[in-house]
């Protein structure tokens, strides 16, 4: 068995060599100034200074040398190995602050400016969808009239040609508010503002009536004992109701896009001829008319669904309020805006509507100008 080996020349181990350690720290310094990011000197720190790098690889070798040439090496290699660590950790000093300069430059913030403490809110959809009607008859050169919700009951149903005994004017249908004989109602209807409306200018009259109507009805999916309705009314010479069919469907393209209405003859005491508007069904577009294969719920298979009356103005309603019927001519309109909400938005209940819930508000927002 031979002995240890005493004669051994460090010089002949090349990484131990002093030029090539020397070699060794100018790499790794060099890849350090390049780094410009975290990332970066990280990948640069495993390949110069971890355990697979070239001056770990080089310590390694400190272990086959003879006692007498160990230290020399060894001091060698603890110099490199000090001026690397060095390196790193000046130039880990210099990246992270750049980056946190960077940082900071990019995510800037104005602790000036004022700071909304409250969540944001959102326009109701009836009231944003009674904006856009409004914008429809605007563009069409119509105005906007309002009117008071509490209102005489002569404006609310005599100017209208109801007559003292129609039922519409019970406590079933009508909120009468005291003391009793004062004459005042919450109004029913938006029609009010339109007999105002005559009452107070000359025609030609073009008007759209929004606001809310109060009515004794139950409270469901479909009713509420208050909503809101748009009205239409125009008064001048020569209308007929062709205009009123004409407009009609302006309105129900402007609200549902490319659709289809209808007029079925009805009776209301303030028009004459008078007629319901229905609508095309939204749901099946009356394929499930007479096709017991493809039932509708929405329109009960009938293909259409009502949405208002109109008709042309009744002449003792324009004599009640002061206009020549031998003279002029008019049409008027009238749909509930909940109504016209459901058809565009496909909302179920109308309960959802007024319940007060912020989430179907911002569900809807699209419908709000």
């Amino acid at each position: 068995m031979s002995g240890p080996n005493k004669t051994y020349d460090p010089v002949q181990v090349t990484p131990l060599n002093a030029d090539e350690v020397e070699a060794m720290v100018a790499a790794a310094q060099a890849a350090f100034a390049e780094a410009t990011s975290t990332a970066d000197l990280k990948a640069a720190r495993l390949a110069h200074a971890g355990d697979r790098s070239p001056i770990a690889l080089a310590n390694r070798e400190i272990g086959a040398l003879p006692p007498q040439a160990r230290k020399d090496a060894g001091a060698r290699i603890g110099r490199a190995r000090g001026a690397i660590n060095a390196a790193l950790k000046a130039r880990e000093a210099e990246v992270v602050a750049a980056e946190l300069e960077r940082t900071l430059r990019e995510e800037r913030v104005d602790v000036t400016l004022p700071v909304a403490l409250g969540p944001v809110g959102a326009v109701h959809p009836i009231t944003g969808l009674m904006h856009l009607v409004e914008d429809v008859f605007v563009a069409m050169g119509w105005e906007v009239a309002e009117g008071p919700e509490l209102e005489a009951e002569w404006l609310n149903f005599d100017a209208l040609n109801f007559v003292p005994d129609h039922p519409a004017r019970t406590m079933q249908d009508t909120l009468f508010v005291g003391p009793e004989g004062t004459n005042r109602v919450l109004r029913t209807h938006t029609s009010p503002v339109q007999a105002r409306t005559m009452l107070t200018r000359e025609p030609p009259i073009y008007v759209v009536c929004p606001g809310k109507v109060y009515r004794a009805d139950e409270y469901d999916a479909t009713h509420t004992p208050v909503f809101h309705q748009i009205e239409g009314l125009v008064v001048d010479r020569g209308i007929t109701l062709a205009h009123l069919r004409g407009t009609l469907d302006h309105f129900a393209r402007s609200m549902f896009g490319e659709t289809r209405t209808r007029m079925r003859p009805n009776y209301f005491p303030f028009t004459e001829p008078s007629a319901e508007v229905d609508l095309l069904c939204f749901v099946c577009h009356g394929d499930s008319v007479g096709n017991p294969d493809r039932p509708c719920k929405t329109c009960r298979s009938e293909g259409w669904i009502e949405w208002g009356g109109c008709g042309v103005v009744n002449p003792r309603v324009l004599a009640a309020c002061g206009i020549d019927p031998e003279e002029y001519s008019g049409f008027a309109f009238g749909m509930g805006v909940e109504r016209t909400l459901m058809f565009r938005n496909n909302a179920e209940d109308m309960r959802d509507m007024v319940e007060g819930d912020v989430r179907f508000s911002r569900s809807l927002v699209g419908t709000a100008r």
